[in-house]
């Protein structure tokens, strides 16, 4: 029997009704601010491909709360004064639904003004402590530092020193008139007089600075037994060649050396870095192979020589993408995009991520530090597949992650 004209439109507009919800789902916009271009851009642009795999993997199950999940972002510069603009813009002009990040220590601090008028919850790219003045309960860091976050970036480094026979007695300490500098410096100073140590230098040079020669020479004039250092990526190179023009080899060198955690910044030093402890978040050891880690590291690294970002990543990369899922984890468990919610939320569960399981406590950092100090050790030349396992950069504290033993002093691990 043919089915009559209106009989067709009226079949019409029902299969167009049934299937205009899906069609009509509108983008779920998560914001955020980047360095893409200035000293930081080295890691920003990992953070920026790790949340490019997790959006793509987040849509291909169906998005966020049946939403296609779109990232809106603007480069900050690396600079602290461009990123309150810039969140100003995403939730007044661009409407973001949720917001991320921002990357970097000074820029969260000088962000979290603007997302508390807002009263967003956010989890901050790699900040150190960025919350301890605002206290603000939305806040929540991917960074695994623990409760105490400014005597955590050195704590490792002054355990390894109680174990050396005889003891030093001496230290210097140096780091970058910024946020980060300050607090990782801070925290070094108290850990050096917890640990009875004299100090005999302790300053701060400007962050433009260019020129180290003359802070080494300084450094080296006060003849202390330890160094430690709190610097960001171009300065870590700086000071690590200066230290090397002058042969300046204390027992002890190192900290909070940023730059010595990015791939690009170890083939360019290769050897120059050997004896030195740092501080890192990340490293491919099997105590850190965590379920999608290895997934996303390939996705990553296949991707990475077309991006011009970091071969490697794995200090970085694993964060951001973690950042998404824990922020994810909350929308869907509380079907909600409230700030408020998703911080209760959050507070209240731990989330599983390619990091681990990670677990909020005070002023949204993570309840344990799992902070590792390492120490490089017999790196020759300056291929960076000798970064691909812990053969070169030796775990050396804790003792739960340890690959290897520290070589004190620094001299010899130099030769």
């Amino acid at each position: 029997m043919p089915v009559s004209k209106a009989k067709l439109l009226l079949m019409a507009g029902a299969l167009f009704l049934a299937l205009a919800p899906a069609r009509a789902a509108e983008p779920l916009k998560v914001g955020f601010s980047m360095s893409l271009t200035g000293g930081s851009a080295v890691n920003g642009k990992q953070l920026l491909a790790a949340l490019e795999i997790w959006r793509d993997d987040v849509n291909a199950k169906g998005g966020l709360l049946g939403r296609p999940v779109q990232l809106v972002y603007y480069d900050d510069q690396s600079a602290q004064a461009n990123a309150p603009a810039i969140y100003t813009k995403l939730l007044d002009v661009d409407k973001v639904d949720l917001v991320i990040g921002p990357y970097g220590t000074n820029v969260i601090a000088a962000t979290l003004p603007v997302i508390m008028q807002h009263n967003m919850a956010t989890v901050g790219m790699m900040g150190l402590g960025a919350n301890s003045q605002f206290h603000y309960g939305r806040y929540f860091s991917i960074l695994p530092i623990g409760p105490d976050p400014a005597t955590a970036f050195s704590t490792g480094f002054f355990d390894l020193l109680k174990g050396e026979n005889p003891r030093p007695k001496t230290i210097a300490i140096v780091g970058a008139d910024a946020e980060f500098g300050k607090t990782t410096t801070d925290g070094a100073r108290a850990n050096a007089k917890a640990a009875g140590l004299k100090i005999v230098y302790d300053k701060l040079y400007p962050p433009n600075t260019v020129d180290f020669a003359p802070i080494i020479r300084a450094i080296k004039a006060e003849n202390p037994d330890v160094v430690f250092v709190g610097a960001y990526p171009p300065d870590t190179v700086g000071l690590v060649r200066a230290a090397s023009e002058d042969g300046f080899t204390p027992k002890m060198f190192g900290g909070a050396m940023i730059g010595m955690t990015a791939t690009v910044f170890k083939g360019q030093l290769g050897p120059l870095m050997n004896g030195y402890v740092i501080n890192e978040v990340f490293v491919p050891s099997p105590s850190f192979d965590f379920p999608g880690l290895q997934e996303l590291m390939k996705k990553y690294q296949a991707e990475a020589k077309s991006l011009g970002t970091d071969p490697l990543g794995y200090g970085f990369v694993p964060f951001g993408y973690a950042a998404g899922q824990v922020l994810a984890a909350a929308v869907e468990a509380t079907k909600s995009l409230d700030g408020a919610t998703i911080a209760t939320w959050l507070h209240a569960h731990a989330v599983p991520t390619v990091v681990g399981d990670v677990e909020f406590g005070a002023n949204g950092e993570w309840k344990k530090s799992r902070l590792v100090f390492t120490q490089f050790q017999g790196v020759t030349g300056n291929s960076i597949d000798q970064f691909r396992d812990t053969a070169k950069e030796v775990v050396v504290w804790p003792p739960a992650y340890k690959t290897g033993t520290m070589i004190y002093p620094f001299a010899a691990a130099r030769k």
